[in-house]
């Protein structure tokens, strides 16, 4: 099969095509021949060791000291179950899902394995693989994050980082939720965000969040630049600050100021479940989930998609596709 691999840390020419063994999928797995996937920060982070502050030998340790373990990058996937193991009986090949693969990786080639009860589940009826698979990454981080508080009509929420692939998604999670959504972003994506259902949007090129009187009862920070010291005058009590990018310091303290402060700091990865990803899908079926694809590469252009993602001013989802059509054949 073919497969975008790195055999190093680096820039994004590292990552390559090749030529890898067709998986074969153990007794509980089922094998999904990929249409599509993404190409997502933790892509970006796992490749060229952009990590935040503190973290550089934690993930040396979990992907690699000095070559990667899991050399084909790929958190997510959408596509066809190609064949499952004797003891699977949840799918059948031909079923049209999406997965999560999570810290294993391998969706970045033309198949990739995952055990059945793990973060697989049907892929949407009315979307197709582009857009099925821009529910995933963002949409279990933003739905394991908001889940770790109570969130319901007229709760003040804002999304710092609105704009990216979990800043969309959770915009409209905590709208779903009857939150009073303010989504932190440049200029240019305001309209974006305002048509995801945001209350209110501040533009941080020309206005500082922290320096207003505003107070809310949840801060999302998908950015990495809102630590608590520098917010925590914006929570009130008894609410929570949900850190998606924290450096080692605020990933250490986190449940020492919880228990100081009297409000909630959470940091740390998604439990990533099939029962989150269903949750997902039900709402994108019924029209208050949608995903949302900046542009979309195909795995040929794998070393421009990565440079997109690096730039860091993607929109949403850098969609990759694996394969053009569920029909296409397959080496």
């Amino acid at each position: 099969m073919k497969a975008a691999v790195y055999r190093r840390f680096g820039a994004p020419e590292v990552v390559v095509l090749a030529d890898m063994p067709k998986p074969t999928p153990g007794p509980e797995e089922v094998l999904i021949r990929v249409i599509a996937s993404t190409v997502s920060i933790a892509d970006h982070r796992a490749r060229s060791r952009d990590v935040p502050r503190g973290l550089v030998l934690p993930t040396a340790l979990a992907l690699g000291v000095f070559r990667p373990r899991k050399r084909v990058l790929g958190m997510d996937v959408s596509g066809v179950v190609q064949a499952v193991g004797k003891k699977v009986t949840l799918f059948a090949p031909g079923d049209e899902v999406i997965a999560m693969l999570g810290g294993k990786f391998g969706g970045h080639a033309e198949f990739a394995r995952i055990k059945q009860d793990g973060a697989i589940a049907a892929m949407p009826t009315n979307l197709n693989f582009d857009e099925a698979v821009a529910l995933v990454f963002g949409g279990l981080a933003a739905h394991g994050y908001l889940s770790r508080t109570r969130i319901g009509t007229g709760t003040r929420v804002l999304v710092n980082g609105a704009s990216g692939a979990v800043g969309t998604a959770a915009v409209q999670l905590a709208k779903n939720l009857g939150a009073h959504v303010t989504a932190v972003c440049g200029a240019r994506n305001a309209e974006l965000v305002s048509s995801l259902g945001a209350d209110r949007v501040i533009d941080y090129t020309s206005t500082d969040f922290t320096t207003e009187s505003d107070t809310y009862d949840v801060i999302m920070d998908c950015v990495g630049n809102a630590p608590f010291e520098r917010v925590q005058h914006l929570i009130e009590p008894g609410g929570a600050l949900l850190l998606l990018m924290a450096d080692l310091t605020g990933l250490l303290r986190a449940k020492s100021r919880s228990r100081k402060s009297g409000k909630l700091i959470t940091a740390g990865g998604v439990d990533y479940q099939a029962v989150d990803l269903e949750f997902l899908v039900a709402l994108a079926e019924a029209g208050r989930l949608r995903p949302v694809i900046d542009r979309s590469f195909d795995l040929a252009d794998i070393v421009a998609a990565h440079r997109f993602v690096d730039a860091g001013h993607k929109r949403g989802n850098v969609v990759l596709r694996v394969a053009a059509d569920p029909e296409a054949p397959a080496t």
